[in-house]
């Protein structure tokens, strides 16, 4: 497996398209769920994406974004593996990715999240703690998360 790490400016036409033909099939598709996915936030110049290759093909991704773009803290959304990925402990890889990637980045600060609930215990694994109460974002149950540093 290859893990790159790119801004949008770096990205291959290739690399995009099947990077958004990832995010599409979990988020959209696979989750029932029409929403913007493209929400101007990709191409801004202190956004990262971190994108796991298999044989040519991203198999998992996320979106790590700087500090005042989505929340006032460094942020990592668009998380998602392929579902035929899955159940390997590609996750647990694609998050400490992340988080090593944002510490490169943006070094000893916190970080926030808005997770699906269903998915609390495993961020809380990585010492990531509720923030907020449920809400319902895209008819999906979520709530903030914060690691502190």
């Amino acid at each position: 497996m290859q893990w790159l790490c790119l801004k949008f400016s770096e990205l291959s036409t290739n690399q995009l398209y099947q990077l958004l033909q990832l995010r599409v099939d979990v988020f959209v598709v696979e989750q029932n769920c029409p929403y913007p996915e493209l929400d101007d936030k990709d191409h801004h110049p202190d956004v990262y994406h971190l994108l796991a290759y298999q044989d040519e093909k991203i198999i998992a991704c996320a979106r790590l974004l700087a500090p005042g773009i989505s929340y006032p803290q460094v942020s990592i959304g668009r998380i998602a593996t392929a579902k035929a990925n899955r159940q390997g402990g590609l996750g647990k890889q694609l998050l400490n990715n992340a988080l090593q990637q944002c510490e490169q980045h943006w070094p000893q600060q916190d970080i926030q999240i808005g997770a699906q609930v269903y998915l609390i215990n495993f961020y809380q694994s990585f010492g990531f703690k509720r923030h907020s109460p449920d809400y319902v974002e895209d008819g999906i149950p979520h709530l903030d998360m914060l690691l502190l540093k």
